[in-house]
């Protein structure tokens, strides 16, 4: 699923799940066979019910239906992010500063595609964004643009 239609499911959603109460968290697009799989993770004060999930993919499926906002058919999936959290938005790299990460990057960095340490800081420097971690004392940087999947890692 391309970018665009990631983007029009995010800002269908955000306003629905904000009056809600709740925060979009991420948004996943996966291709199966005969149909997508769209994943929408959300989070609140307090965590997220079943009835939350519930009563969010009640609304959206008509609105996504009504919109036309996927070609094809579809499955909605919403739940909370989880003890592996997704990291996707500049807010979350941010809000996240000094956590135990795991980040995949679609291209190799100084050898390696897999990273696992502390999120040291999320930066901003010419107009490019990077991610800068610690890995058993030894510093990366990370170009916002090459990270493929970023989640919150157990911090065993």
């Amino acid at each position: 699923m391309d970018i665009e239609v990631k983007e029009k499911i995010r800002e269908l959603a955000e306003p629905v799940v904000a009056d809600e109460g709740m925060e979009l968290i991420h948004v996943e697009c996966i291709k199966m066979h005969s149909r997508w799989i769209i994943r929408l993770y959300l989070d609140k004060e307090g965590g997220i019910t079943l009835d939350d999930c519930a009563n969010i993919s009640d609304q959206l499926g008509d609105i996504f239906d009504i919109r036309e906002a996927i070609n094809g058919s579809y499955t909605l999936e919403v739940s909370s992010p989880g003890f592996d959290r997704p990291i996707s938005r500049d807010i979350d790299f941010l809000k996240y500063r000094n956590s135990r990460v795991n980040i995949k990057t679609t291209v190799k960095i100084e050898g390696i595609k897999n990273f696992r340490g502390i999120l040291v800081d999320y930066i901003e420097e010419a107009g490019r964004k990077f991610v800068l971690m610690d890995i058993d004392g030894k510093a990366y940087r990370i170009p916002r643009q090459d990270i493929l999947k970023a989640n919150l890692a157990d911090e065993g």
